[in-house]
């Protein structure tokens, strides 16, 4: 059976190229009343909203320095300089700007949204930009999600959606390393449109369907063309059993974005639950096509063969996940638990060390260290007749 796929992003992005006329919203695209009320309200504008804090950040910490450093690099001295305001990344949850500037830590998007709201405050030009990234998933359960990244930038405003103007100008990026080639200036409608999405994958993965409904309903009424919430919208009708409100916003990501493998694959799902097995396999026979590997279908064999402890075969498998997506922290830690199985200690604190390096949350990464801590010690105590229990 294929995967249910949600293209969701830690910090979210859609810039595909975008066709100068786009079909208006299906009618019946949103269905209320097979959603209760959300727990929680849903506030668009307060997601970059600033707080009394912020501006007491602002007042105390930046303007002093404004006077000889200038807003821009006292902001940013403010914001990167060691002893400061040391933010955190971490991608355990998308945090709204003042939720990211409370705990000084998010992912990408938080930090974005935290960064342009207090640089607006002081009258800096700000501009947000998508970054292609190579195929990066995640997962939860059985929801896989695509990540995608956005950064920051202060300075001219773009000449046109793929230039810049020249002058000065200062890009702001939270992950280290992370190629500026390609980038695309985005609206800040798309940027609070991907907050939103972000939230409905969150809210779904932990189950609470309404709840995500909701936040997925705001982001496509946020920016309409916003495809990846289309395809979330789609993937919360398939988990409240709707399979004909899904196929309706399913089909309408295709019309937008016909080769969109991720609301392909959720479509033919949705065909498959409606009985509508022939042209569930037509559609999946074009995805192979488009798709000759699906995310995470290695990562999975790889799982079974650890079960069936046939460990040289998930090997083979795991590295040939990470051949496709190479920093996927999981991934690594399932090859350190093979290696180990194998007796290749040294390979299996290599790629543990790599899970660690790869972790996005600080759960994540307290527990890989943990993991390396206790695989150092038996490594210090000499070779043992079982291989160590990761």
């Amino acid at each position: 059976m294929l995967r249910l796929l949600a293209l969701i992003t830690a910090c979210m992005l859609g810039a595909c190229a975008t066709p100068l006329v786009r079909p208006p919203l299906p009618v019946g695209l949103f269905d209320d009343a097979i959603f209760a009320a959300p727990a929680k309200r849903i506030d668009a504008a307060a997601a970059m909203a600033l707080t009394p804090a912020m501006q007491r950040y602002l007042d105390d910490e930046v303007l002093p320095l404004a006077r000889s450093k200038g807003l821009q690099q006292a902001l940013i001295e403010q914001l990167f300089a060691k002893g400061k305001l040391r933010l955190d990344y971490d991608a355990t949850m998308t945090r709204s700007a003042s939720e990211a500037f409370e705990a000084r830590a998010g992912n990408c998007l938080s930090l974005v949204m935290m960064t342009a709201t207090l640089a607006q405050q002081l009258g800096l030009e700000v501009h947000f930009q998508s970054v292609p990234v190579d195929d990066a998933w995640e997962r939860s359960g059985n929801l896989h999600f695509l990540v995608g990244h956005v950064n920051l930038v202060l300075g001219p405003r773009p000449v046109s959606r793929m230039s810049w103007s020249s002058g000065e100008r200062l890009v702001i990026d939270f992950v280290p390393g992370a190629r500026a080639f390609g980038a695309v200036p985005i609206a800040r409608e798309r940027v609070l449109a991907m907050y939103l999405n972000n939230k409905a994958a969150e809210s779904l993965a932990l189950n609470e369907v309404d709840q995500a409904y909701a936040w997925a309903r705001a982001a496509v009424l946020q920016d309409a063309q916003y495809s990846t919430a289309l395809n979330t919208l789609g993937v919360i009708y398939q988990r409240r059993g709707a399979m004909a409100q899904a196929e309706r916003a399913l089909r309408h990501v295709l019309a937008l974005e016909p080769r969109n493998v991720h609301a392909m694959g959720n479509l033919v799902l949705a065909l498959q639950r409606q009985g509508r097995e022939a042209e569930a396999q037509l559609l999946a026979a074009e995805l192979r096509r488009l798709q000759p590997v699906a995310p995470f279908e290695h990562f999975k064999a790889g799982l079974k063969a650890l079960e069936a402890r046939d460990y040289a075969l998930a090997r083979q498998l795991f590295e040939r996940e990470l051949a496709r997506t190479p920093d996927y922290h999981e991934t690594h830690f399932w090859l350190s638990v093979a290696l180990g199985q194998l007796g290749d200690i040294r390979g299996a604190r290599k790629h543990l060390q790599e899970a660690l390096d790869n972790s996005t949350t600080r759960d994540q990464s307290a527990l890989y260290t943990g993991k390396l801590q206790k695989l150092k010690a038996q490594s210090a105590r000499g070779p043992e007749p079982a291989a160590p229990r990761l």
